[in-house]
């Protein structure tokens, strides 16, 4: 059974940084991408990012160039390090796990993912 841990939510205020850290266990972490979602009051979850297996990243056009994911193979951990964040950046956040190993097309999608953390809430005040 597949495990995923996200932690390091908060309160910031806008223009501030935080980093989430997502623990993963129950596989082979290291033959894996890692995403990250969010959602919203109201709203769908949305893909946020993906980093691959061999650390080859790609994110929504809302965060590029303010967030950025990167992953510990040894700890089984991926983060999610936040800049510049804005208001629109409140929401829940997840982390998953993808059906297939080695794989990174279309995971931009929920449906490529099967394992879900409890996820992690960001609030940022205006």
């Amino acid at each position: 059974q597949v495990q995923l841990v996200e932690s390091g939510g908060g309160l910031v205020q806008a223009g501030g940084s935080l980093r989430l850290s997502c623990v993963a266990s129950g596989r082979t972490f290291s033959n894996f991408a890692m995403g990250w979602f969010r959602q919203a009051p109201g709203k769908e979850r949305e893909f946020v990012g993906v980093i691959s297996w061999g650390s080859s990243t790609r994110y929504s056009d809302s965060v590029k160039g303010r967030f950025t994911i990167s992953r510990d193979n040894a700890k089984k951990t991926v983060f999610l390090q936040m800049k510049s964040l804005k208001p629109d950046d409140t929401a829940v956040y997840y982390c998953a796990s993808p059906k297939k190993p080695y794989g990174f097309a279309n995971m931009d999608s929920r449906e490529q993912y099967d394992y879900w953390g409890q996820g992690t809430q960001v609030t940022v005040s205006s």
